[in-house]
């Protein structure tokens, strides 16, 4: 699930693997593509996080809906995927948009997926090779379009499973978001009633390499007491960060719990559903 600069170098001209780059910002939404133009991993492709990691935006599924299934098998396969690649995804930002394109890759049943630990900020430490050439053709994928549902969760399930207690929510946001004290994205502060917070960044070491799976699966039994992780789900602002807190529990050993995609975004679509503010 994690791979370090060096392992990620020693396979850099390795035709089964494909590495992309997700670097993304959520207020300038073209820094990504500048960023990659002024340097990369070489050999890396870019997946722009609003198009190429998300779906069509109706005003009422979120701000990052998932894409169709035959559209991301469809760019995977544009990109070279095959279920026996190996995929790694990285950005510079904590891994949050990276571990979008790990659960998304997860979602369509691939299980060769990594995500760059300590991202493209630990890649330049190491003093690895920039490129800033695009990357070129990798051949013709074979993904099929074939999702596993049973890890997503709609508003209707959450709604359901809050109020006969068969689900746990876990925020992804930062604490003050959560409590609704600040909203800098979102027309509406606050958090779904019930909903446990789990900050993102938690899960990370000052340098955004991922703190121990031992840590981390003892942070999350903290958090969860006897839970599966079954009935977990994840949300956050808009299912990219929420992403981050599914990895991390899957690479603690705790693997199974769902995301809800449409996540904050979508809940206040609908003014019916209900809104709190505050601590948990």
């Amino acid at each position: 699930m994690l791979i370090g600069p060096a392992g990620l170098r020693a396979h850099l001209h390795d035709p089964a693997w494909v590495v992309f780059d997700c670097r993304h910002d959520m207020v300038d939404h073209h820094r990504g593509a500048r960023v990659y133009a002024e340097g990369h991993v070489p050999g890396a492709f870019f997946a722009a996080v609003e198009t190429d990691l998300a779906g069509e935006k109706t005003g009422h599924n979120g701000r990052h809906p998932l894409p169709q299934p035959e559209t991301w098998a469809g760019f995977l396969n544009r990109h070279g995927v095959t279920p026996d690649t190996q995929i790694v995804a990285y950005d510079d930002a904590g891994g949050q948009y990276a571990a979008r394109l790990w659960w998304l890759a997860r979602w369509l049943g691939l299980t060769k997926v990594a995500v760059l630990d300590g991202g493209y900020g630990a890649w330049l430490a190491g003093l690895h090779p920039v490129s800033t050439e695009p990357a070129g053709p990798h051949g013709t994928g074979t993904v099929d379009a074939r999702p596993d549902w049973s890890q997503v969760r709609t508003a209707a399930d959450i709604q359901r499973g809050m109020a006969d207690g068969s689900l746990v929510l876990v925020d992804a946001r930062a604490p003050e978001r959560f409590r609704g004290e600040t909203e800098p994205i979102d027309r509406l502060a606050g958090h779904i009633p019930g909903a446990r917070n789990r900050f993102f960044k938690l899960n990370q070491n000052p340098d955004q390499s991922f703190r121990p799976a031992a840590e981390l699966r003892a942070a999350f039994t903290a958090l969860l007491g006897a839970v599966p992780p079954a009935a977990v789900v994840h949300h956050c602002g808009s299912g990219v960060t929420a992403c981050v807190n599914r990895l991390a529990m899957d690479y603690a050993g705790l693997p199974g719990s769902a995301l809800y995609v449409g996540s904050w975004s979508e809940w206040i679509a609908d003014p019916a559903r209900p809104v709190a503010t505050g601590p948990a």
